[in-house]
């Protein structure tokens, strides 16, 4: 039986690229995932297995992240096409370069509602909530005579593009993380807070709180804390996270959180004689740290579940 070679195509898929403008204290993010496929004089790799004419696909990574830093990212369609044009016109074998890309939406976060800046005469920009993913949750619960409602929020996704740093941890012979005093830190927010009202037990004075004001408050406590905290740790975060929440939410008794860091390492763009400065990452998704734990307001017993998937 005889066979001929039909369509064919080779490429690097989903290359998480995050590139940071930095114009004085306001940042500007792109966050792309790029998938390039080639086309083109291709049938001596699958007739005899010769590499000649063969790009390698860690190269087609590699333009990707050096093409952020040389053109930057003005925007997807305009980077796609400096790229698909690099490929087709630098390498003769490549007659066709197909280049998709998906782009998430950053929308910055305004922690100043019209308040002054906490500490300083100008706020930074550096701080921002991914677009359109967020999902509102709530539990509630009835035996009877008493009531508990839990509500909460996940796949919150926020970034701050500076004022994180991570350094002064224990270390030993398998340590190789080298510290951090200008990183990028990212999370997927998932929280849950419970209630104080239970309903109208005696001798308890506690109204039936507001549903959506109290969510859109938490959110937004949330998201300030996460944005006007200088960092040190995602810990440190976390708990400045929930105690403004408790501080300025009399009507919440406890808060859970469970928060992925969401790594961005600096690309190593020296062996194509570029320097990186601060501007161009990769967005890894595993594995992943994961920090949790639960802030009350003192006095109170603990009784969201530890694993949050519980309340999924």
């Amino acid at each position: 039986m005889s066979t001929i070679l039909g369509q064919n195509q080779y490429g690097k898929a989903e290359s998480r690229v995050v590139r940071i403008t930095r114009d004085g204290r306001t940042h500007h993010i792109k966050d792309l995932n790029v998938s390039v496929a080639l086309s083109g004089d291709m049938a001596d790799v699958h007739h005899s297995g010769s590499n000649t004419h063969v790009l390698p696909t860690d190269t087609t990574k590699n333009t990707v992240y050096a093409f952020a830093k040389e053109h930057g990212i003005e925007s997807a369609e305009q980077f796609g096409i400096h790229l698909a044009r690099h490929f087709v016109t630098s390498q003769e074998p490549i007659h066709r370069a197909r280049v998709r890309i998906e782009e998430y939406a950053w929308e910055r976060i305004d922690t100043c509602d019209g308040e002054s800046w906490s500490g300083t005469a100008e706020r930074p920009r550096h701080s921002f909530v991914r677009s359109g993913q967020e999902t509102r949750l709530a539990q509630i619960t009835f035996d009877g005579e008493s009531w508990e409602v839990v509500s909460g929020l996940t796949d919150l996704t926020v970034l701050n593009s500076t004022n994180s740093e991570f350094w002064g941890y224990t270390k030993d012979r398998y340590t190789t993380l080298r510290e951090a005093y200008d990183r990028v830190l990212a999370t997927d927010v998932s929280a849950r807070w419970r209630y104080r009202w239970s309903g109208d037990e005696p001798g308890e004075d506690i109204p039936v709180p507001d549903w959506d004001e109290s969510y859109a408050q938490t959110r937004r406590h949330i998201l300030r804390t996460f944005a006007e905290t200088y960092s040190l740790s995602l810990q440190q975060t976390l708990y400045q996270m929930g105690t403004s929440v408790i501080e300025n939410r009399g009507e919440i008794e406890e808060i859970r959180f469970s928060l992925p860091n969401k790594h961005h390492f600096l690309v190593d763009l020296e062996p194509f004689g570029l320097k990186n400065d601060h501007e161009v990452y990769f967005a890894a998704d595993r594995p992943y740290g994961l920090i949790e734990a639960t802030v009350l307001r003192d006095g109170a017993e603990p009784r969201i579940p530890v694993d949050l998937t519980r309340l999924r």
